[in-house]
């Protein structure tokens, strides 16, 4: 399974960056409702993860490509900016969706996880990243 993620991580970027795409740009009534400590809570995690694997997958495209590291914390910067962007368009152009401050901070977190994980990540795939 790594081995298919490290060959293929620059399709499965792009797919995972379209997949948060539209799923940020799904229109709210399809989504579940539930009280709203459960959501916060749930929401953000989901928030979180999505942009830890966008992250990481940006993280082995980089390195596939002999990237230095600069180009770690450009992405995660891409990243970053990306949620802000999804967010700014949840305002203004997705139906029955909303900005949201404490989404942006999930995203933003998510992906300077997958940063400061970065060795770990690195150690995980060490056997295709030689």
């Amino acid at each position: 399974m790594t081995a298919f993620v490290y060959r293929h991580s620059g399709i499965l970027l792009v797919v995972w960056i379209l997949f948060i795409f539209l799923l940020c740009a799904m229109p709210g009534q399809y989504f579940p409702s539930a009280g709203w400590m459960e959501l916060l809570s749930f929401d953000k995690w989901v928030h979180a993860a999505l942009f830890f694997v966008l992250n990481f997958l940006f993280f082995l495209f980089a390195h596939k490509r002999h990237q230095n590291r600069v180009y770690l914390y450009l992405y995660t910067l891409l990243g970053i900016i990306y949620g802000v962007g999804l967010e700014m368009m949840q305002a203004s152009l997705f139906s029955n969706r909303s900005f949201d401050y404490m989404d942006m901070v999930a995203n933003a977190l998510g992906g300077l996880i997958a940063l400061f994980m970065h060795r770990f990540l690195h150690k995980l795939f060490s056997r295709w990243l030689a």
